[in-house]
């Protein structure tokens, strides 16, 4: 954990999402008998799976820390001091998602296993679209919509929370129904924190986040090094408050509130706790931007 610590303290949020849904939603009529195997409110499968997510969070980590050789200069260091750690990042990868899969098989439950497998799958593609677009050279001026953004976005962002906010429901062998609602808290409360963190550079006064622009392309590389820092900064700047100034920073807002007011309302169908109180502030911290 303190190797892949990412500096935003959010790096064990799934898992704790994932714990407090199991609590908030308690035990159900199918599994009365087995609850004295809860503590606190959470079954140990439950805590199991939770640890399963986080493990595979931090194994896609991991290997997206991987770093293309061919793009390397010569001030990056020595070649193969990269090329060895690029084998250690797909090798710990690798190692903690083996791990993952073995709990995961532990857990005795096909549907689970299902639906994380499938979670796993769809991160993949997620990742692979992302890695795709950025190598393009239009990239910056592709006409994407906002349904195949949220589509994409889903895949690399909200689909490993949402399943498994799901398959904790399944462990405590809860209905479809309350299954579904797992699901969607999982979905839009994941949605809302990837287009906070979006925003962040339109929505701060400081200008030192007016580099936290994804501007990778080779077009962009280029003009900057042939326009010098200082030009580049201004252009950054000028481009932001452009945004800013533009209807696209409002709309995100609102987006980013729809879809928190779609996880407080599937929080709804679980009864007053401490654990759905929690499972709101996370959603208001998500989408508070004063």
């Amino acid at each position: 954990r303190g190797f892949v610590y990412d500096s935003r303290n959010n790096l064990q949020m799934r898992g704790l999402v994932i714990l407090l849904v199991s609590k908030a939603a308690g035990p159900s009529t199918a599994e009365l008998s087995f609850q004295h195997n809860m503590v606190s409110g959470i079954y140990s499968s439950q805590r199991s799976l939770a640890e399963i997510t986080e493990l595979i969070h931090t194994a896609f980590l991991v290997h997206r820390g991987i770093v293309n050789i061919g793009e390397l200069k010569s001030c990056d260091g020595p070649l193969k001091d990269m090329q060895f750690g690029n084998k250690m990042a797909v090798l710990s990868g690798d190692f903690l998602l083996a791990n993952a899969c073995t709990s995961l098989a532990q857990l005795q439950n096909t549907k689970v296993v299902e639906l994380i497998s499938s979670a796993i799958g769809d991160l993949v593609q997620g990742i692979y679209y992302e890695n795709s677009k950025s190598s393009e050279e239009n990239c910056l001026t592709d006409d994407i919509s906002i349904s195949r953004w949220k589509e994409q976005v889903f895949l690399s962002h909200s689909a490993l929370l949402a399943k498994s906010c799901q398959a904790a429901m399944e462990l405590a062998k809860h209905s479809a129904e309350i299954q579904d609602v797992a699901f969607q808290y999982g979905k839009h409360m994941s949605m809302s924190h990837k287009l906070h963190s979006d925003l962040q550079p339109f929505v701060k006064d400081s200008s030192s986040d007016t580099m936290a622009f994804s501007l990778n392309s080779a077009p962009a590389v280029l003009h900057q090094e042939f326009l010098g820092r200082e030009a580049w900064i201004k252009q950054i700047r000028e481009l932001r408050e452009a945004i800013k100034a533009g209807k696209g920073v409002t709309s995100a807002i609102d987006l980013c509130r729809c879809h928190g007011n779609r996880a407080l309302a599937a929080l709804e169908r679980f009864p007053p706790s401490e654990a759905r109180a929690a499972l709101a502030n996370i959603v208001c911290a998500v989408t508070r931007f004063s």
